[in-house]
């Protein structure tokens, strides 16, 4: 079974959470600044994360970069807190590779986010999966039997069907962390940054902007896939013409792009953006093969994904002025430089994803105590807002997001679409 490993950013510099539900009750101010000093003795120095920020999801086909850093110990019996809501989190603490260290960065996120988190009543149960599904049956077994009234994790597609049937046995509710929206359902939410929503954003904005007509480079992944088929649907709802749609093997565009060629290439192209759903490692090649077939980005629009949220991505001229869907980057830099602070070490990109979950649980758990991760309130229309941004759980278990558009210029990206503050309940 194909694994993944999902990224998040952020909307704000503030690490504040507030849940407004249908009655306007709002939760401001459950979490502090991170200006607040923890009384706990620093934690022990980690393994520095990857230098580059990493948006490789589930539907991704790669994963983290390389790094020396040494698998973290196995977490039997850890726990982080001492209230009285027992809360399990399930990642692969001891996956060969580099999952464990992606594992430990969010393990060190979820301590961050009770750390912060003023009055909690959050008892986290650390679990280790070892990345396979029969690691987080046994761990949600463990967890359940140990008194956790939800389950937050795991990070692979696998692992959180396999936790997440468990805990449904049991009437419990998970919080997982893939991109793969078919292991989503009713108590089982993930809480990921969604191609789906990302291909819908950059469609709408490139449509707003008067883009007509959309060829598309695909790599044959299963990222590709989803992101070929959510364009073509998002397309048809904006009124844009899909004039080319081209797959290619991971690594090997060139076949590809030199079919698409008369379409997106010369004085005259047919088409007026090219959507390209491919990441920092697979970009270089892709960028190369479009200038051999005489691809202007002045004439035809690049379009792209949050894969595009890197700097090696934004230094390609062939990209200058392209457009991508992405959380807005502010955020994301005020948590890390907390948890620089704190574990003196850089935090992997995903490590926002458990800081949310954890900082959401211990909202909602001190409003209602144990009786508070129920699907009627995990769906509130109008939504959640935390260090990712504004997002919102679908009755299916997928969810929606507030992103920002965001521009390459000279070697970087600029925000020229601001993320929604808020959701419009009922959208």
């Amino acid at each position: 079974m194909a694994r993944f490993i999902e990224r998040a950013a952020v909307l704000s510099g503030r690490a504040a959470w507030v849940m407004v539900l249908s009655a306007s009750l709002a939760l401001s101010g459950c979490v502090g600044s991170g200006s607040r000093t923890s009384s706990r003795k620093p934690a022990r120095p980690v393994a520095a994360a990857p230098a580059e920020p990493v948006y490789a999801a589930d539907l991704s086909s790669t994963g983290v970069p390389a790094s020396s850093a040494s698998p973290a110990p196995r977490l039997e019996g850890t726990t982080i807190g001492n209230g009285p809501v027992r809360v399990a989190l399930i990642l692969p603490m001891t996956e060969a590779g580099q999952g464990s260290v992606v594992a430990q960065s969010m393990r060190n996120a979820a301590e961050l986010a009770l750390d912060e988190f003023q009055g909690s009543t959050l008892t986290l149960l650390v679990k280790d999966d070892a990345g396979t599904p029969e690691g987080a049956q046994s761990a949600t077994q463990q967890a359940l039997a140990e008194g956790a009234e939800l389950i937050i994790g795991p990070l692979y597609a696998g692992s959180v069907q396999a936790a997440g049937q468990t805990a449904r046995q049991r009437g419990k509710t998970v919080i997982g962390f893939s991109t793969d929206a078919s292991v989503a359902s009713q108590g089982v939410y993930l809480l990921s940054f969604m191609v789906q929503e990302e291909v819908d954003r950059i469609v709408s904005f490139a449509a707003s902007q008067g883009r007509r007509s959309i060829a598309a480079l695909i790599p044959e992944t299963q990222y590709g896939r989803v992101a070929a088929t959510r364009l073509q649907q998002a397309a048809a709802r904006q009124g844009v013409r899909i004039a080319a749609l081209d797959y290619y093997p991971p690594g090997r565009p060139q076949d590809a792009v030199q079919r698409m060629a008369p379409v997106i290439g010369g004085p005259s192209p047919q088409a007026d953006a090219l959507f390209i759903s491919e990441n920092g490692d697979g970009l270089p090649a892709i960028a190369q093969a479009l200038q051999m077939a005489g691809f202007d980005p002045q004439r035809v629009k690049p379009l792209g994904t949050g894969l595009w949220d890197e700097p090696r991505v934004a230094a390609l001229p062939i990209l200058q002025g392209g457009w991508y869907a992405a959380p807005d980057k502010r955020g994301f830099a005020a948590f890390a430089e907390r948890y620089r602070a704190r574990f003196n070490a850089d935090p992997i990109r995903l490590a926002t994803l458990s800081y949310d979950a954890v900082t959401l649980a211990a909202a909602l758990a001190r409003m209602q105590g144990a009786q508070a991760f129920t699907d009627a309130m995990l769906t509130s229309p109008a939504g959640f807002a935390g260090a990712d941004g504004v997002f919102r759980f679908n009755p299916n278990g997928t969810n929606e997001r507030g992103l920002t558009v965001q521009e390459i210029r000279g070697g970087t990206a600029v925000a020229i679409s601001g993320a929604p503050r808020t959701l419009v309940a009922g959208n």
